[in-house]
């Protein structure tokens, strides 16, 4: 395939400004858009050109479709990145992309529409010998069936939009009793949220660690891992703390897992980056829950412990070259991720607004991935994510050393952030000592902010 010249950037934020700067390393022309919330992003002065596609809302700019493509036709890009949210699932997107001779930077409709949804992805992996949680086949008709089917699963079990993520349209029960109105309000939910209220039901698994495999596959069957990322500390399903690697895997878990997330790349003929996440129990028996089929929001973790730029491979494989063998990867050290969001520390409610002092950590193996500055106005329009604070280090007890100064570095006033959360759960003697999983906050958090 042709070499890339000129890319343009469906997105903004931190990940807009973090792929421009590949980009640019790599001699490629970067074109971004922007919505009028955006008109003062700071990453938009270093691109070669920046469009106004549209309104604050999404639907206006980010997810229009029609004035993102005009814009890489008029400005002649050859290439578009998605980076993550917003349109970089969309397969429809792809196919258009594909249509005005564009090259998506990511992998193919086809899929990207499968392991959309999480109920036939699970079926695919299942008929691939990838261990996935125990559950029913399908969908759930109605409440009725997810009472008849919770039966034979045995409680708990938990129930998930097809179409779904970030923790939206899932309902945990505990017994029959609470069965249909779970059912009830999580199909509501998924048709609100996702315009599916398809709903499938699992086994749910008491105590998990949720782990995830960076994998990317290229145009001639080869794939790699990049390594598995802790992302077990999450607050209503979202991550807030990322590691790499996953310390708590036995070595021989650990080579089971990476190996079975390649496998399933290549059974998928999967093209370009993505990640297989996991659920792990207590006994170390891992499975499969889903796949995203785009670059994750703590990849920088990832890059830490492996040396790799996970967008410039992106770009590689785009552009029709083979990946590197996956013996010439190497491993080290320990790296951690702290999202540091716009939002209150104590109510995690947004908190839009006015920068007034902004100061960021700085210093050896210390990295910071964001689009704000000191005057930067926080539109309300988008998610809250203002930075990523990465560290890395030699090991797990030095790189939590390392995050906690970082933190004591990190001064952003005019606006409520978590960074003052984070602060408080590196001190936190269960984290420290590794003990903890998906459900710790939701026990926990009230006693760690005080």
């Amino acid at each position: 395939m042709a070499r890339i010249k000129r890319v343009l950037i469906a997105n903004r934020g931190e990940i807009a400004l973090r792929a421009l700067r590949t980009f640019k390393e790599m001699g490629k022309e970067v074109v971004c858009v922007y919505s009028t919330a955006d008109r003062d992003a700071s990453y938009l002065e270093y691109a070669d050109a920046a469009v106004c596609i549209g309104a604050p809302k999404s639907s206006e700019s980010y997810l229009n479709i029609p004035a993102i493509i005009t814009t890489a036709e008029i400005t002649e890009c050859d290439a578009v990145f998605p980076g993550y949210g917003f349109l970089s699932e969309n397969e429809h997107f792809v196919e258009v992309c594909s249509r005005h001779k564009l090259n998506f930077i990511g992998p193919g409709p086809e899929v990207m529409s499968l392991m959309a949804d999480k109920a036939k992805a699970k079926e695919v992996m299942r008929q691939a010998g990838i261990p996935t949680i125990p559950g029913v086949e399908g969908t759930l008709k109605n409440a009725e069936d997810a009472k008849k089917k919770a039966k034979s699963v045995g409680y708990p079990v938990i129930l998930k939009a097809a179409a779904g993520g970030g923790g939206r349209g899932m309902r945990v029960v505990e017994d029959e009793s609470y069965i249909e109105n779970a059912f009830l309000a999580a199909r509501a939910e998924a048709e609100n949220a996702f315009g599916d209220g398809s709903i499938y039901m699992e086994k749910f698994i008491k105590e998990p660690r949720h782990i995830e495999v960076q994998i990317i596959g290229d145009k001639y069957g080869n794939a790699i891992h990049i390594g598995e990322r802790d992302c077990s500390l999450q607050r209503r399903h979202q991550k807030v703390i990322e590691e790499a690697p996953a310390i708590f895997l036995k070595p021989e878990t650990r080579e089971k897992l990476l190996e079975t997330a390649v496998k399933a790349v290549k059974a998928l003929k999967y093209e370009n980056a993505g990640t297989l996440e996991f659920l792990v129990d207590s006994d170390q028996n891992f499975y499969f829950m889903e796949m995203n089929t785009r670059l994750q929001v703590e990849h920088p973790v990832s890059e830490a412990i492996s040396g790799l730029d996970i967008i410039e491979l992106m770009i590689a494989v785009a552009e029709g070259e083979k990946l590197p063998d996956q013996k010439d990867i190497r491993f080290s050290g320990h790296a951690i991720e702290c999202r540091i969001t716009a939002e209150d520390p104590v109510r995690f409610l947004p908190c839009p607004g006015k920068i007034k002092d902004w100061i960021v950590p700085g210093g050896r193996n210390v990295r910071v991935d964001s689009h704000c500055y000191a005057g930067y106005i926080i539109p309300p329009y988008y998610d809250s994510l203002i930075a990523k604070l990465i560290v890395y280090a030699s090991t797990r007890q030095k790189a939590i050393a390392k995050m906690k100064e970082a933190l004591r570095e990190t001064k952003i006033t005019g606006v409520k952030t978590t960074a003052e959360f984070h602060a408080k759960m590196l001190e936190n003697p269960d984290f420290v000592a590794n003990k903890f999983d998906t459900k710790y906050l939701e026990r926990h958090l009230a006693s760690i902010i005080g």
